[in-house]
């Protein structure tokens, strides 16, 4: 779709999570106005007008092929759909405020819409977001750039610029992360979930080497005889491709992506060693897992035991096909017992039940926005 429209919008919240309801109103425009071109600093300052906790107030410029009224329309429901209702609203506080700065050089005068906004050039904590991001715009009827405007702004009013930042894009949004985990048990998906984000968002991939483990058929067939081998050989390496892959950020990606976290070794050695080997092996285990780069956001992808036998099933991997689902529902409770006890981890636990991911597009969507929502109610 090609763009041929520039619009200027003023955002403001004071209430609830200001900083998470801005970034997702500018996520929403992304995803049904039409590109985000730029989003300027992040400005505080107290209520105008009436008694309420102070705004947060950001400028974000807009590529659009919506008309003026088009576009209305569409802030006016996302406005709505933020809990605001304009006509009873007044000068209240509100969890969502969207304003038509400028649209190109357009002026139009109608009941429900004037451009440009008639108060802009009276209001700080409008200019001065949009001096970020669009300093030499000119105002088509007073025939001065914002700079200008925002000298000779009578406004006074205390405007603070804050250290948060927002961000134009869900990739954007997501390279903040850095490093984003994706566990879960035998046949949840996490592989196929972290290729597809992969290759979506330019992450670096970093998957778990498993396949050329010599003991792992083995074990499958002599669980008791071959454990400890198993996960002794599992933890040296998946410590040596962790401290490999993670140690050094490629800077032609936008940040990293694996299908599983190295935590994973205890969890499988709890379920599998006697009491003794476990004891040794977690000492060995508390060493290594110092040294390793930590996820900033863990994913879980739950499935019950029926759908995980039938992942088994469909994959078609021999060794794995005598797996029971007592084992299976064993790993279940190691991981939640480790989400539990471990809420530094920043976890996020996706039912997957009743989700087809790969084949069905939105499915694949509805984990991404969840993924979104933890993110922006986690870090904002």
């Amino acid at each position: 779709m090609e763009f041929k429209h520039r619009a200027y919008l003023s955002l403001g919240s004071n209430m609830g999570n200001r900083f998470a309801l801005l970034q997702k109103a500018i996520l929403f425009l992304q995803k049904m106005a039409g590109e985000v071109v730029a989003v300027s600093h992040v400005y505080e300052n107290p209520a105008v007008g009436f008694e309420g906790q102070d705004f947060l107030n950001v400028a974000v410029a807009l590529e659009t092929d919506l008309s003026p009224q088009a576009l209305l329309l569409l802030i006016l429901q996302l406005e709505k759909d933020f809990g605001r209702n304009r006509k009873s609203d007044g000068y209240q506080s509100r969890t969502l405020d969207i304003d038509i700065i400028f649209y190109d050089d357009v002026v139009l005068q109608d009941n429900n819409l004037k451009i440009p906004h008639p108060l802009m050039q009276e209001r700080n904590f409008v200019l001065r977001p949009l001096a970020d991001i669009a300093p030499q715009m000119y105002h088509p009827t007073l025939g001065r750039d914002i700079r200008n405007l925002l000298q000779q702004c009578r406004d006074r009013n205390t405007l603070t610029k804050t250290k948060q930042k927002l961000f134009k894009n869900r990739l954007e949004l997501f390279s903040h992360l850095q490093f984003v985990a994706i566990e879960g048990n035998i046949g949840a998906g996490k592989t196929t979930l972290a290729k597809m984000i992969s290759a979506d968002f330019n992450a670096k991939l970093v998957l778990e080497r498993f396949a050329d483990n010599p003991f792992l058929p083995k074990f499958y067939a002599d669980q008791t005889r071959y454990a400890f081998p198993l996960e002794m050989s599992f933890l040296a390496d998946r410590y040596q491709q962790f401290m490999d892959d993670t140690s050094q950020f490629d800077l032609f990606k936008n940040f990293m992506v694996s299908d599983y976290d190295i935590f994973k070794s205890l969890i499988f050695a709890k379920i599998t060693l006697k009491a003794d080997e476990f004891e040794l092996y977690r000492k060995l285990f508390n060493f290594m897992y110092r040294e390793v780069k930590k996820p900033k956001v863990y994913l879980y992808l739950y499935q019950d035991t029926d759908q995980l036998l039938a992942n088994i099933k469909k994959r078609g991997r021999d060794y794995e096909q005598n797996i029971s689902a007592d084992y299976l529902e064993k790993i279940n409770r190691g991981y939640m017992d480790f989400l539990k006890s471990h809420p530094q981890q920043n976890s996020l636990i996706l039912n997957m039940n009743d989700l087809d991911f790969v084949d069905n597009p939105s499915d694949y969507t509805a984990i991404l926005d969840q993924i979104e929502d933890h993110v922006l109610f986690t870090y904002f």
